[in-house]
């Protein structure tokens, strides 16, 4: 049996959702299409029921899984246990928040790779989160400690957030624009913060991209909530109203079964190490 035709049908089975796995797996949903009838022909059993809620399990489905998840199992104590030589290869995905993964994590990247070449590295840096409990993600870098799956967690640090505006805007606040999220695309509820800062009115300037807010913010649009790490080493903002702040906790949730892989390890290692010499940046100190 392909290996790589039933690692597809494990993530397709914790996914259910086809254009999830596809994410996850790094190749298109025709091709995930492609190798799940494959093995269903190989093994002569229909083993996804497609409904409403996504690709569900038939019975047989449901035995094959059990079993794949012990291979699975066995392959990462294996690769654990594997001599040294091995903990430089690999490959680890990273799941994080748009603005952290972009503004942060992504400048510094090129100093892992440099000191660790032979581990690759998938960052995803999008407005939501894969998640580690389906193994979508080996590390997933969140807004809130997650309280379910079989996840390990730590708290990787906290990270302050500021008004911003245009540095060359003279126009005063109340007279320009609020830039904010648009709400029905607030993935998370830790960034619905405006209530927060008491601002007594609501964004009329939106964007579900954080990044897509702080270009709004420089072009002289308006003036609105950004991350100290992604406002403050902008040239083209300036922070207002420094009273009113808040802050935030980044948590890094790995799952537990590869939470002991040594590439998986030296990653952890580096980004915790890395969040304690940026304290500054990140709480908006500097």
């Amino acid at each position: 049996m392909d290996w790589s035709k039933l690692q597809t049908f494990i993530v397709l089975a914790r996914s259910v959702n086809l254009e999830r796995a596809s994410r996850t797996l790094g190749i298109d949903g025709t091709t995930v299409s492609r190798k799940i009838r494959s093995l269903e022909l190989e093994l002569g059993h229909t083993l996804f029921e497609r409904t409403r809620d996504g690709q569900v399990l038939t019975p047989d489905g449901r035995r094959l899984f059990a079993h794949a998840e012990i291979m699975e199992r066995a392959a990462l104590e294996f690769e654990q246990g594997a001599g040294s030589g091995d903990a430089e290869k690999g490959l680890v995905r990273v799941s994080a928040a748009e603005g952290f993964g972009t503004r942060f994590v992504a400048p510094r990247l090129r100093d892992f790779a440099l000191d660790h070449p032979n581990i690759a590295i998938d960052l995803f840096a999008n407005s939501g989160f894969l998640n580690p409990s389906r193994k979508e993600a080996d590390i997933a870098l969140l807004l809130a400690q997650p309280r379910k799956g079989p996840l390990k967690t730590r708290r990787l640090t906290d990270y302050g957030l500021g008004l911003y505006i245009a540095a060359g805007l003279d126009d005063e606040p109340e007279n320009v624009a609020l830039i904010g999220y648009i709400p029905d695309f607030i993935y998370a509820p830790e960034l619905n913060y405006l209530d927060e800062l008491a601002l007594g009115r609501e964004p009329s300037l939106r964007s579900s991209s954080i990044n897509a807010q702080r270009e709004m913010i420089a072009s002289g649009a308006g003036f609105g909530v950004l991350p100290c790490f992604m406002g403050d080493p902008d040239d083209r903002l300036r922070r207002i109203y420094p009273e009113k702040s808040i802050k935030r906790t980044f948590w890094l949730a790995v799952h537990q079964d590869v939470s002991l892989l040594p590439r998986v390890r030296l990653f952890i290692d580096w980004l915790v190490a890395l969040a304690g010499k940026e304290q500054d940046l990140l709480l908006g100190d500097g």
